[in-house]
């Protein structure tokens, strides 16, 4: 139920770019909440960024301000987290995820829905 699909991680250099982006099917994301989260080998999965349902409100951690960017397009049922500047501390499986609430939010708990992860991996 919900399947959320991620796509477009893989191996890049430090510095480069990657757009992962989150396909929704069987459910319509035009009413949750949406959010990245990311884990690395041994550590805890954490919260990277978040977009509310409406798209204007945007909330990321402060390690990636400034270097990624959370976007949405309802109409293609589709998230996405544009990764710029990245650095080997980005790697990790990237996950996608849905909120049944309308803000964004940092909280792992409130998210109803998961992905299956999308490798990225950074070398310097």
């Amino acid at each position: 139920q919900g399947q959320l699909v991620e796509s477009g991680g893989g191996l890049v250099q430090a510095g480069g770019s990657l757009r992962l982006s989150c396909a929704a099917s069987e459910r319509t994301i035009s009413q949750y909440a949406m959010g990245w989260f990311r884990q690395a080998p041994g550590k805890e999965r954490e919260f990277v960024a978040a977009i509310s349902v409406s798209g204007g409100s945007i909330y990321s951690t402060d390690s990636v301000k400034g270097r990624f960017t959370i976007s949405r397009d309802n109409a293609k049922n589709t998230v996405y987290l544009q990764m710029n500047s990245l650095k080997p501390e980005d790697t990790a499986v990237y996950y996608c995820a849905a909120a049944r609430a309308p803000f964004s939010t940092p909280l792992i708990g409130q998210y109803d829905y998961w992905g299956q992860g999308t490798q990225v991996t950074v070398s310097s």
